[in-house]
């Protein structure tokens, strides 16, 4: 059965710090799809990330590049599988040089915390009690 797949290009300053970076919080390196230029950060089977130079990224659009440590393109938000999941992935994104960016939110059914990554990316992490889930 065919499953959609989600590539998410990264524009970064430095490619070889954000493979470092990815790597320290767990996710794989998919050689067949990393050069000089970009990298493919393998998250699950249907998620990649794609980290690229600056150069690399502005092949793919007419638009300017931001600079995503002081202005906002979007929000990344993976999902975990338990509370504690969440704190383990935010604190593996610290110790790997990332900030923790906000407060954690906690509204019992569900919680979440945030990171950015080195280039200021924002990737929130939730975890969503399944039972609070209206089936």
């Amino acid at each position: 059965m065919y499953q959609q797949m989600i590539f998410v290009n990264l524009a970064v300053s430095d490619l070889d710090a954000a493979k470092k970076f990815f790597t320290e919080l767990g996710f794989t390196i998919n050689q067949q799809f990393t050069d000089e230029t970009a990298s493919a950060v393998v998250v699950s089977d249907t998620i990649i990330l794609m980290p690229m130079t600056k150069e690399k990224y502005a092949g793919f659009t007419k638009k300017s590049i931001i600079d995503s440590t002081t202005s906002s393109e979007v929000l990344l938000c993976l999902s975990a599988e338990s509370r504690e999941k969440v704190d383990e992935l935010v604190e593996k994104a610290i110790a790997a040089g990332g900030t923790e960016t906000g407060e954690p939110q906690d509204h019992g059914f569900m919680y979440g915390r945030a990171f950015d990554d080195l280039d200021g990316h924002t990737f929130e992490i939730a975890w969503m009690d399944p039972s609070a889930i209206e089936g």
